[in-house]
């Protein structure tokens, strides 16, 4: 399997979701994530997230609350 996979063109989604499912399986999937989250990366799938999940991950993590 080549990296090329986790790097797919915008739109194909086949290929985005090879990826994700070998990120399901992968033992370093959370820090993955947590490294192109903190690292802001953004291109391909990291952590099973496109860069679109990522955003609104992050998004969500900033927004504060309701105390």
């Amino acid at each position: 399997m080549g990296s090329e996979l986790f790097f797919p063109e915008i739109g194909d989604h086949k290929r985005a979701q090879a990826a994700r499912q070998v990120c399901a399986g992968c033992k370093v999937r959370e820090n993955c994530l947590a490294d192109a989250l903190a690292t802001g990366t953004q291109h391909g799938v990291w952590g099973g997230l496109s860069v679109r999940e990522r955003r609104r991950l992050r998004a969500r993590s900033s927004t504060p609350t309701a105390a």
